[in-house]
């Protein structure tokens, strides 16, 4: 993985051709390494950014079915989802864990119970398990004692499952690394080469570094999500996406005391909203509209989501008072939505994947966290076309594989079978402020996980920063002697990568 020197040795392995080049570092670009490299083939990965620093990053946290798309007639997709959540429920349990949400239903609400309880039973059928059932009013009300009760009918629950984002981008992409992939993060993709009128691989750039260098490969993958319409140009292709953006809140659960997930309908619009138990607090969220921030910044919560969002907590949990002020942090995500039909509205698009070849460039883009897998093996059938090859799906095969019962411990789980082989020290188990997270993990994220900065450990390394006051801010001089111990840095650097990550944090993190 990403121990010692790592960054020259991945330079110098790109004096090699490969196979594949997959630019993007995210849920999608990590499977398809994966599943590439379990092909054979000798595969290479950049990301521009951090790993899992974009959409990856500041989803719903959720691996789920989507009874929204049920609603909208989408049952292919809700079908799929659904047998995805299942295995991954299956093959990642700790990472991916079950959840059982509560939907309230209202009087006048549309639709009704009737046609949630066909719904629902329609969701349990495609999962071949009954999870599904219904509450009367008090029995719900119990469950949920800070929830408006005016109108309740009573209500369904219903099963999805939860996960950390990041975490689960991570793994899989320790688990490409497994299979020789050569991942690398801050490397940017600046120009597709070519040889005659085909993609032959890209120039590139370390920004940490700053070296450029050529990365040869015999098909090149673009899933770098709602970035990829840059790349397509290069390649003379027609903008498609649509960026809709998704906002969230985080509050901690004294402010949102949930302790079980629910499933809501803002009271203006009608469109879906979940508030979830999360690593102690409670995400709140989310929006979908369309994305007009630049791309070239970090996106983050308008204002307009802002109140959007606290109306909807307010008409649902009166009693609660909730304002921004009371949020640990917010955040936004970008989905790269392939555009539909001309007048649809953003919940109307569609959250199925598109592959497009185009002069040798695969690009990749829409789909969902929950079924990237099924994305990764659709994209290895175009490179299998690419390069004349045809691979056999093994859909059986465990999307990571354990390695003796030690790793299927808490660290084994989220960091992969080499952390418990990891040296103990004294403070192993101190923990960073009220997170779960513990120095043993922090040290290993530090010395195996292709830390560059600040914000790469305490946003997604660990979420402290969206846990914490702050973004953990005072737990930094806590950390410093940590964190410049693994990583060599002088005071200068460490005062450098404090004022980074207060200003990135104000900036986008910061409720408003």
């Amino acid at each position: 993985m990403w121990t010692q020197d790592w960054r020259p040795r991945f330079e110098a392995a790109a004096e090699q051709a490969f196979d594949v080049l997959v630019i993007g570092g995210g849920i999608t670009g990590a499977g398809v390494a994966l599943q590439a490299a379990r092909a054979g083939l000798r595969v290479a990965l950049i990301e521009q950014n951090d790993f899992a620093s974009g959409t990856s990053s500041w989803s719903s946290k959720l691996v789920h079915g989507g009874l929204r798309y049920l609603a909208s007639g989408d049952w292919r997709l809700t079908r799929e989802s659904v047998q995805e959540r299942q295995r991954l429920m299956h093959d990642l349990p700790g990472l991916v864990t079950p959840l059982d949400f509560m939907l309230p239903v209202y009087a006048h609400d549309k639709p009704g119970r009737w046609a949630l309880q066909a719904a629902l039973g329609a969701y349990d059928f495609m999962a071949r398990k009954r999870y599904s059932h219904y509450m009367k009013p008090a029995e719900f009300g119990g469950h949920m004692p800070y929830l408006n009760r005016e109108g309740l009918k009573g209500g369904f629950v219903y099963r999805d499952a939860l996960t950390d984002d990041v975490r689960l981008t991570l793994r899989v992409l320790i688990e490409a690394c497994s299979h020789g992939v050569m991942a690398a993060n801050y490397v940017r993709a600046e120009q597709l080469l070519f040889e005659g009128d085909t993609v032959s691989g890209a120039r590139v750039s370390d920004r940490e570094t700053g070296r450029s260098f050529d990365i040869r490969a015999s098909v090149v993958v673009n899933a770098t999500g709602p970035w990829s319409d840059r790349l397509r140009a290069q390649v003379e292709g027609a903008a498609q996406l649509r960026p809709l953006r998704g906002s969230h809140f985080v509050f901690p659960f004294h402010a949102l005391p949930v302790a079980r997930a629910i499933t809501l309908f803002h009271p203006d619009d009608r469109r879906p909203l979940f508030a979830i138990p999360w690593q102690g607090a409670t995400v709140f969220g989310t929006t979908d509209l369309d994305h007009e921030q630049s791309m070239d910044e970090v996106p983050r919560m308008s204002r307009a989501e802002s109140d959007y969002l606290i109306a909807a907590a307010n008409h649902y949990f009166p009693a609660c008072g909730l304002q921004a002020a009371d949020a640990l942090s917010s955040f936004a995500g970008v989905r790269p939505i392939v555009r539909g039909a001309p007048g649809a509205s953003a919940s109307q698009e569609s959250r199925e994947s598109s592959i497009e070849r185009e002069r040798g460039l695969i690009t990749v883009t829409g789909g969902k966290l929950t079924t990237f897998r099924v994305t990764a093996n659709d994209v290895l059938e175009q490179i299998g076309q690419a390069l004349g090859r045809r691979f056999v799906r093994n859909d059986k095969a465990p999307i990571i594989h354990a390695v003796g019962a030690a790793a299927q411990t808490r660290g084994g789980v989220r960091h992969g079978p080499a952390f418990v082989d990891m040296p103990a020290r004294p403070d192993d188990e101190r923990a960073l402020g009220t997170t779960d997270y513990r120095f043993r993990e922090l040290r290993y994220a530090l010395t195996h996980e292709a830390v560059a900065h600040l914000d790469d450990l305490m946003l997604r390394r660990t979420r402290a920063g969206l846990l914490l006051e702050q973004g953990g801010l005072a737990e930094l001089a806590v950390l410093e002697p940590l964190v410049r111990d693994a990583l060599g840095w002088d005071s200068a650097r460490w005062r450098e990568e404090v004022e980074r990550y207060r200003a990135h944090w104000q900036r986008v993190h910061a409720p408003q």
